[in-house]
C-alpha cells in the first residue's frame, strides 16, 4: 500500500486526482436541498484544469442549480468499478451563465439537453473549486485474497490495500 497526503496550499495529490477525474468522467454531484437533505445525481465532467477546477452544464431553473445558489458546497464521487480507481471530492460549486465559456465546453451530445446550442438560454455553467480530495485505486482480487490470508493468519486487519492519497487545499472555518 502507498498513501499520499498533501497540506493544504499544497500541489501534493492533486494532479493524480485530476487524471483520475480526467479518465473516469462521469460523477455523482451531491448538493443540499432546501430542507438540508443530500441530493444526488450524475454529471459529466466537462472540463479539468489543473489548479483543480471542474465544469459541468446545468440547467440554470434546476434543483441544482438553485441549491448551489443557496449552499455553495458540493460533493463529487467518482467511480471505475473496472479499474477498481475511485474519487471523492468536496468544494465550492457557482453556477452562472456565459455563453462564450459554454462554447468552449461545447459538446454536440449537449443539443439533447439543451436544443438552441452554447447560447440556449437555460444553459449554465456548474464550475467546483475543489478544497478537498481522496482517491483510491486498488489491485485486483488476488491481492484482497492475499490480504485475507495474512489477516486470517495473523489476526491483524489489513489496512488500505493499494493506493491512497489525500487532498486539503483550503481550510474553510466551521
Amino acid at each position: 500500500m502507498t498513501h499520499e497526503s498533501a497540506a493544504p496550499g499544497s500541489r501534493g495529490a492533486l494532479p493524480r486526482v485530476l487524471d483520475l477525474i480526467r479518465d473516469i468522467r462521469v460523477a455523482l454531484l451531491t448538493t443540499l436541498d432546501r430542507d438540508g437533505a443530500f441530493h444526488t445525481r450524475p454529471v459529466q465532467t466537462l472540463r479539468v484544469e489543473d489548479e483543480g477546477t471542474l465544469w459541468f452544464f446545468t440547467d440554470v431553473r434546476s434543483d441544482k442549480a438553485e441549491e448551489v445558489r443557496v449552499d455553495t458546497r458540493v460533493s463529487l464521487g467518482y467511480a471505475d468499478t473496472a479499474g477498481n480507481r475511485y474519487v471523492a471530492v468536496s468544494g465550492m460549486g457557482a453556477v452562472r451563465r456565459d455563453p462564450h465559456k459554454a462554447q468552449e465546453l461545447w459538446q454536440v451530445e449537449q443539443r439533447a439537453y439543451y436544443p438552441d446550442g452554447p447560447r440556449d438560454q437555460r444553459l449554465g455553467l456548474l464550475r467546483v473549486e475543489i478544497d478537498r480530495a481522496e482517491y483510491w485505486i486498488a489491485p485486483g482480487r488476488a491481492s484482497y485474497l492475499y490480504a485475507a490470508l495474512k489477516a486470517a493468519a495473523t489476526g491483524t486487519p489489513a489496512g488500505v490495500i493499494g493506493t491512497n492519497g489525500q487532498l486539503r487545499r483550503r481550510t474553510r472555518p466551521r
